[in-house]
């Protein structure tokens, strides 16, 4: 039996798992043979299932659209309904714990001065948005672990890893520890700490080839013999805290020292002395795994910039440039989450220029040194301008930043403004000239910031909002008609849009059609949110819900026209009277961007198919509202 199938066995009994009894019958089933019973062959043939999901692979005819991220999305569908934990969970312990944090803040008065409704509706908003960032973060492993950046680590570890993820809660600093998940609990899965993960990686991968652990840390003997005794358990949770805990972030004395040297790490060349290079000085970066560097180092070259140590010696890895072939892969900081921290914005701006590719990232440089900019002045208490606030709430662009998530100052700057007392500045009008409720409208709006109401796209009002900031009512035009179905596809191909089968499936369709005239249509983007259901809601539920506000489905024609229109990132679907597909399903199209680029897709969109509050339709402004 193979080591993976042994570690398996002995771990998880893996080879008896419903999920391992489900995939040999679907083996089975397909091709007419029977799955030995043995647990080796029972393991490879789920796991050959689990890579034939995940694996990029064309559909026959089609060879540029990849069936993986559909296949992936339906993954975490059950994963998330089974791991994430369920508003009506919450164990009544936690809201005590809250009220308790309430009266040690003086506001314990305002709490038991509310009424019943009222109390009843701070728990579930809170309970929103706690369990949104639980899933998030569980997400975040489903979608490392199915990338090229883990495939340093072995399958039967992936499992393991994951498995074992699934019954913990992140990272408890105080205490040293992974805690145990329970049943309702409110915290989000470990973070995703690569270095420290890589590092448990190889210790294990070591361990099945009879070496040691690499210790180059400076580790304290008891601590190598905590490990020791935690490796020997092959307890992911203890392992993976105690990197946690190994991986300490670089002294701030040393942060501010800028002086260094970029030094190449050619493809192919000495993983050992690039992973040497990185380990132990808390960058974070899964480059400091042996395996990892390796993978990496066969894809292309690696750039480091080294600042400056106390012995003036260039040995502190600060910025990462990991190449595939002549392309930038990924620019890594050692700032939270990956970011680039802030004394290191000049340095890569002088680097990118060499690159063939740079240039996208100059954008990820401006708006980080601006941002630090917003930070400096916002912590010295200076006003922020009108450009400062606008930047800050995204009202034009998103802010992007080198990590994998949001850079954590734009929340902590937000936590402290009052977004009435910001909203006329930006918007350039007198604090009269918004309305927050349709009561509040007069003849001087200017901006109106509320819930939806019949009539609202009618009203001569410059900026129309749900929420503020997020809740823009984004407004499109494009104009139909005057063109064949042929000379449409014609034109998305010359734009290198990417076309699906489904997509070729609605626009083969007897109910795809083209007016017959030339016309402009006007259309409007809104969440499901937007519509009234911060708890989602079904394709009929939001259909209903958009007419009653004076807006209508969009000829299918709007699908191909809007992509060739509009070429931002944004992932949409276009309202319209579903089509169906070669599966036999309803479709409509959605519009996104992956890594392939542009994408017009087919997506499944029954009457009953229900919408998280935040995916975005597309709608028409009915001609009489126009």
């Amino acid at each position: 039996m193979s080591e993976g199938a042994k570690f398996l066995k002995k771990n998880f009994d893996l080879h008896k798992s419903p999920e391992v009894e489900a995939a040999a019958k679907r083996t089975e089933v397909k091709t007419g043979k029977k799955v030995p019973q043995d647990p080796e062959a029972r393991i490879k043939n789920y796991f050959d299932r689990l890579e034939n999901i995940i694996t990029p692979y064309p559909l026959e005819g089609h060879p540029d659209f990849d069936r993986k991220e559909r296949n992936i999305e339906m993954l975490k569908r059950p994963l998330f309904a089974k791991f994430v934990t369920k508003p009506e969970d919450i164990p009544e312990s936690y809201w005590k714990s809250q009220e308790k944090i309430l009266r040690e803040r003086g506001q314990s008065a305002d709490w038991e001065n509310a009424s019943e409704k009222d109390k009843e509706k701070i728990k579930i908003e809170s309970a929103k948005t706690l369990l949104a960032d639980q899933q998030s973060s569980l997400e975040e492993w489903a979608d490392y672990l199915t990338t090229d950046d883990s495939k340093y680590i072995p399958d039967y570890l992936k499992y393991w890893v994951f498995r074992s993820t699934l019954g913990l809660e992140e990272y408890n600093k105080e205490e040293r520890r992974l805690p145990k998940r329970s049943k309702g609990s409110v915290k989000k899965f470990p973070d995703i700490n690569q270095e420290a993960l890589a590092y448990v990686v190889d210790a294990v991968v070591k361990k099945y080839k009879g070496e040691g652990p690499n210790f180059e840390y400076d580790i304290q003997p008891e601590e190598r013999e905590k490990f020791n005794e935690y490796l020997k358990q092959e307890s992911f949770g203890k392992m993976y805290a105690w990197a946690n805990e190994l991986i300490s972030p670089i002294l701030e004395h040393l942060l501010k020292i800028k002086e260094g040297e970029w030094k190449k790490h050619k493809k192919g060349g000495d993983s050992a002395q690039l992973a040497k290079s990185i380990r132990g000085k808390g960058t974070g970066w899964c480059t400091a795994g042996e395996n990892t560097a390796r993978t990496q180092l066969n894809a292309g070259d690696f750039y480091v910039y080294y600042s400056l140590d106390d012995e003036q010696q260039p040995t502190i890895p600060r910025i990462a440039i990991r190449m595939e072939g002549s392309n930038i892969a990924e620019v890594r900081g050692i700032a939270y989450k990956q970011n680039l921290d802030p004394y290191m914005a000049d340095i890569l701006k002088d680097k990118l220029p060499e690159f063939a590719d740079g240039e996208k990232y100059l954008k990820k440089d401006a708006d980080m040194k601006r941002l630090t900019e917003v930070d400096k002045k916002s912590k010295s208490k200076e006003p922020l301008s009108k450009d400062d606030l606008t930047f800050l709430y995204e009202i034009d662009n998103k802010i992007e930043g080198f990590g994998y998530q949001r850079d954590p100052r734009i929340k902590e700057i937000l936590a402290i403004r009052n977004p009435r007392e910001d909203a006329p500045i930006v918007f350039g009008c007198a604090l009269d000239e918004i309305a927050w409720n349709q009561k509040e409208i007069t003849g001087k709006t200017k901006s109106y910031i509320g819930p939806l109401f019949p009539g609202v796209f009618k009203l001569p009002i410059e900026h129309i909002q749900t929420y503020f900031p997020e809740g823009k009512v984004q407004k499109y035009e494009v104009d139909l008609g005057g063109k064949t179905k042929d000379e449409l596809k014609a034109e998305l191909k010359k734009q290198k849009i990417n076309i699906s089968p489904y997509t070729d499936d609605l626009l083969e369709s007897k109910d795809f059609f083209i007016s017959p005239e030339p016309e402009n249509a006007k259309l409007i983007r809104l969440t499901v949110k937007d519509l009234g259901y911060p708890g989602g809601a079904t394709t009929d539920q939001i259909y209903a819900k958009a007419a009653e506000y004076g807006l209508e489905l969009c000829p299918p024609e709007v699908g191909p026209a809007l992509r060739l229109a509009y070429k931002g990132d944004d992932w949409m679907l276009i309202a319209m009277k579903q089509i169906t597909d070669r599966d036999g399903g309803p479709d409509v199209f959605d519009l996104f961007r992956s890594g392939a680029g542009l994408w017009l897709h087919g997506r499944r969109a029954g009457p009953a198919v229900r919408w998280n509050a935040d995916r975005q339709f597309v709608f028409r402004i009915r001609k009489s509202e126009a």
